[in-house]
């Protein structure tokens, strides 16, 4: 039972390190290359709240994993299958529309996590947790009121933000799925039922999608398979550049 717990402990850190050091390494493609030199810079601090946020997480979990490694081992040494971020962080960022989008549904998705964790019976999951919800207000807010501003523009706007949401939504179930080893640790107190969060979801993404004048997307059987280490061809692409310098220079740090 002892080694179960660890084990689901690992996991769980994994999960959380990796959706944001995924999604940390998207929004820096963003560098320079913005709109506008505001929310270049918005994309850039939000990129880094998560690498931080990675970085505390990605920690805890070599840790618990207790074969040396710690969160660069993790971020740099791994290979692609190795890694459990969900689909929607890996995602490429499409135009600015796509890269709105994917952050506004992660983030809504994030905020209550967060918010739970921060009650974790695990104090280490708490204490990142906490602090991370202030951070990820933040990106809540600037994020949907993109939606709104890119939703109720022009007709080019909304119809690239329509195109955005249709992408990214058939990625959204895998946020609210769960497994044992997460129930185990539900049980303890020390993680969040994820799917009992997707009611709260639900309401407050349908309200930014009203008041943007955006109907919510219609689509099929979502797709899932990042938490099991199968990923779409898009990781490869962001580990060969996100690990190059430090697997070509192994005394490299962050």
């Amino acid at each position: 039972m002892a080694d179960a717990l660890a084990a689901a402990r690992f996991a769980q850190s994994l999960r959380l390190g990796d959706d944001a050091l995924i999604l940390g390494q998207r929004l820096g493609e963003w560098a320079g290359h913005a709109p506008t030199l505001e929310v270049d810079l918005a994309l850039t601090n939000i990129g880094l709240d998560l690498i931080g946020q990675a970085q505390h997480f990605l920690g805890y979990a070599g840790e618990l994993e207790g074969k040396g490694q710690d969160a660069d081992g993790l971020a740099f040494r791994r290979d692609v299958y190795d890694f459990r971020n969900c689909l929607l962080v890996e995602q490429p960022n499409g135009d600015f529309a796509r890269t709105i989008a994917r952050q506004y549904l992660f983030s809504a998705w994030q905020l209550p996590l967060m918010q739970g964790l921060a009650a974790s019976a695990d104090r280490r999951i708490a204490d990142v947790a906490e602090k991370a919800v202030k951070e990820i207000a933040y990106h809540v807010r600037f994020s949907g009121e993109w939606i709104v501003r890119l939703g109720d523009g022009t007709a080019e706007s909304k119809r690239r933000m329509e195109a955005a949401l249709a992408w990214c939504w058939r990625f959204v179930d895998e946020l609210f799925e769960s497994d044992p080893a997460e129930a185990m640790l539900v049980e303890a107190g020390e993680a969040v039922d994820r799917a009992a969060l997707r009611p709260a979801w639900d309401a407050a993404v349908d309200a930014v999608l009203a008041e943007a004048g955006l109907a919510r997307p219609t689509i099929g059987r979502g797709v899932t398979g990042g938490r099991a280490g199968r990923h779409s061809e898009h990781l490869g692409h962001i580990l060969s550049e996100m690990q190059f310098l430090p697997r070509a220079y192994p005394d490299a740090v962050w």
